[in-house]
């Protein structure tokens, strides 16, 4: 409705995108698998947990991935009155740059809900919005591994962006374990559609 990105501009990749974390358990286990395959992922953060473990947020960013802001509490746009929001902005990049050496570039918000007036106060603050096109419901509890890959890879092409939790601070606990063993399925699609993983 609004024109937001869904996808990127990058024809031989695809990214994947964790959002809602850092996480003590879910992102390192998510590092690891990313790891095991030399893939790369884009860590939407929220400041309020990132203040709870700023190390954990830069071993995000030591390990090759981007980190990106979505928000610094995980609160609907449209239910924050503007004075609000552009708190919760300023912090969260700061927040996020102070743990992680790195200012970010992309602003995803929670629900993926924008608001007009949050759109332009983000590109004011030289961040992109970025939305998904394919996701894998994988914040609800039980939701089998083999149903999240195959819902998030289906007819997989290049540019898709991918969308992942490797947290349940605000979703069904312990959902972050069915993405971690899910990913090797998902990478295994991504790459039998010839595509790689962008980090940016």
């Amino acid at each position: 409705m609004l024109g937001l990105p869904r996808r990127l501009d990058r024809p031989a990749a695809v990214a994947l995108t964790f959002d809602d974390g850092p996480h003590p358990e879910g992102t390192p286990a998510v590092l690891e698998a990313l790891r095991e395959r030399d893939a790369s992922g884009i860590f939407f953060l929220c400041g309020e947990q990132v203040e709870r473990d700023p190390p954990l947020a830069a071993e995000i960013v030591a390990a090759g991935h981007a980190v990106a802001v979505h928000g610094h509490r995980h609160r609907n746009m449209l239910r924050l009155a503007p004075r609000t929001f552009v708190d919760d902005l300023e912090r969260a990049i700061a927040v996020i740059e102070d743990a992680t050496g790195v200012r970010p570039t992309l602003f995803r918000p929670p629900y993926g809900i924008f608001s007009l007036p949050g759109i332009a106060e983000i590109r004011a603050r030289g961040l992109g919005p970025l939305l998904w096109s394919r996701w894998g419901h994988d914040w609800r509890t039980p939701r089998p591994p083999e149903a999240i890959a195959a819902e998030v890879t289906e007819d997989l092409r290049g540019g898709d962006v991918l969308l992942l939790h490797d947290a349940d601070h605000y979703s069904d606990p312990e959902c972050w374990r069915g993405t971690v063993a899910a990913l090797p399925s998902i990478l295994d699609a991504i790459h039998a559609a010839g595509l790689k993983t962008a980090s940016r």
